[in-house]
């Protein structure tokens, strides 16, 4: 599935809560090391999931902290792999949406 077919159903996610794209951008950035400039070209080249991540110039490794459940799955019990980064992804979204700060979800 292409990255771009999710990414705006991220945003209207947390617009709902009063929050803005621009907050899911930072956290796609602090995941993956993504710039604008790539994750527009991501978009522009409907790129998929795996390739997301897979070509993602530098994966978080604070990521390995993101815990809790997730679409009935809890992240630290799940196997490393594709399925795994994608669930970091929507755990971080989803603490936008929640109202969490910044700082927490970043956790810095």
């Amino acid at each position: 599935m292409p990255f771009a077919k999710v990414y705006p159903l991220y945003i209207t996610k947390v617009e709902k809560k009063w929050r803005t794209k621009s907050e899911v951008d930072v956290v796609i950035y602090w995941l993956t090391g993504y710039d604008e400039l790539w994750l527009q070209r991501v978009l522009d080249d409907e790129v998929t999931f795996e390739a997301f991540f897979r070509d993602a110039p530098t994966m978080n490794p604070l990521r390995e902290q993101i815990t809790g459940a997730i679409c009935g799955y809890r992240i630290e019990e799940m196997e490393d792999g594709l399925m795994k980064e994608i669930r970091y992804l929507d755990k971080l979204v989803d603490e936008i949406a929640k109202g969490k700060s910044m700082e927490k979800v970043l956790k810095q």
